[in-house]
C-alpha cells in the first residue's frame, strides 16, 4: 500500500479448515494482515465492529445467521469494511442478493492463492470484482426497485459520475477526471444514491453495470 499500511483482513467462515487455509495464504502476503477470524454471521458482525478491518472475506452459507444477513448488519451499522464472498460456483444464487446487499465481489474457496491476494486489494481500491456469470445474473434479472425509471431522473453529469464510480475511481479521482471539485462530486455521488434508492457506492457501481454505465 501507499502508505505502508498492511490491509487489515477478516476472515468469516464456518469451516475452520477453510479459514486456516485463507490465513496460510494470505500471511506470506508482505501487504495483507489477518487481524482475527469468525465461525458464523454474528460472531464476524461482533468481530468487524472490533477489529474494523479493511476487508472482510465472508463465506455465504453458514449456520444461524449466514454471510448475506451478516452483511446487511454491518452495512445497517455503518461499517466500512470492504466485504469479499468467498463462495463456491454452485451458490451463484446466493450470490447476487449478496452483491445487492452490498459485497463489493465474490471469489472462489479454491481460488489462487495470487487471485486471491490480488481480488483483496482490489476491492480495498474500490473496485467491484464481478465474475462474467455472475456479471451475466445481475443484467438478466428485473429489478423493479432499482430499475431504469429511476436511472432516467440522472442528469448527465451524474451519469458521468456513476460511471465513474464503477470503474471502482475515488471522489478525488472523479474530480480530476471531470475537472469539478471534490465537494462537488461529493454532492453528485450524494443526488445519485438518493435518486436510484441505493445504500452505498458498491451498490451504485453493480447499478452501473447492470445497466451499461460502466467503462
Amino acid at each position: 500500500m501507499g502508505d505502508g499500511r498492511a490491509i487489515r483482513v477478516l476472515l468469516v467462515d464456518d469451516h475452520q479448515v477453510v479459514r486456516r487455509g485463507l490465513r496460510t495464504f494470505l500471511e506470506v502476503q508482505d501487504d495483507i494482515e489477518v487481524v482475527g477470524e469468525a465461525g458464523d454471521g454474528a460472531e464476524g458482525v461482533t468481530r468487524a465492529e472490533e477489529l474494523k478491518p479493511d476487508v472482510v472475506l465472508m463465506d455465504v452459507k453458514m449456520p444461524g445467521v449466514d454471510g448475506i444477513e451478516a452483511l446487511r448488519k454491518l452495512r445497517e451499522l455503518g461499517n466500512a469494511a470492504r466485504v469479499l464472498i468467498v463462495t463456491s460456483f454452485t451458490e451463484q444464487r446466493t450470490v447476487v442478493p449478496a452483491l445487492r446487499a452490498g459485497a463489493s465481489g465474490y471469489v472462489y474457496k479454491d481460488v489462487d492463492p495470487d487471485a486471491l491476494a490480488g481480488a483483496i486489494r482490489s476491492v480495498h481500491a474500490g473496485h467491484v470484482l464481478l465474475q462474467p456469470e455472475v456479471a451475466d445474473a445481475l443484467l438478466s434479472q428485473d429489478d423493479p426497485v432499482n430499475g431504469t425509471g429511476r436511472g432516467s431522473t440522472l442528469t448527465e453529469r451524474e451519469r458521468e459520475v456513476l460511471g465513474l464510480i464503477a470503474d471502482g475511481r475515488s471522489n478525488r479521482e472523479i474530480a480530476r477526471a471531470l475537472v469539478l471539485s471534490e465537494k462537488t462530486v461529493k454532492t453528485h455521488v450524494s443526488n445519485i444514491l438518493m435518486k436510484l434508492d441505493l445504500a452505498d457506492r458498491t451498490q451504485a457501481a453493480l447499478w452501473a453495470v447492470r445497466h451499461g454505465l460502466a467503462g
